[in-house]
């Protein structure tokens, strides 16, 4: 009788267990963030830009483990992962410029009517020192 053998642990596939453990991580960090928000929306703390700061950094977070465990990169060579990222912080870079630019033209549009001189504003008074 030939004796089979299977790539299981304790009867359990070790690809299994890997998605699940994703699973949970990802579910933790979802968690936080979204805990975050309930907390910003009572009390108002951490400031908005702090919210948003945090947001950002866990959502690339996941967003490189999730690259890392399904595309199978953890493994690969760094000049490969180099080639994959580098592009991609370019892209982001590219699309941070394009959206300071329309927005800097936006307030430009809102602060200028065509053929009218720019107003300046006032300086603010001084505050007298008693």
């Amino acid at each position: 009788m030939a004796h089979t053998h299977s790539a299981t642990t304790n009867g359990k596939d070790p690809a299994v267990k890997k998605i699940w453990k994703v699973f949970w991580i990802l579910l933790v960090i979802t968690s936080v963030e979204v805990g975050l928000a309930f907390l910003h929306l009572e009390t108002g703390f951490p400031s908005k830009l702090w919210l948003n700061s945090i947001f950002i950094l866990l959502t690339l977070l996941k967003a490189f483990y999730i690259v890392a465990e399904f595309m199978h990169l953890r493994h690969e060579v760094k000049n490969l992962i180099m080639t994959i990222l580098f592009p991609l912080l370019l892209f982001v870079w590219f699309i941070i410029a394009f959206l300071m630019d329309g927005d800097s033209w936006k307030k430009m549009r809102t602060n200028l009517s065509p053929g009218t001189p720019a107003v300046k504003e006032a300086p603010a008074p001084k505050p007298a020192h008693h």
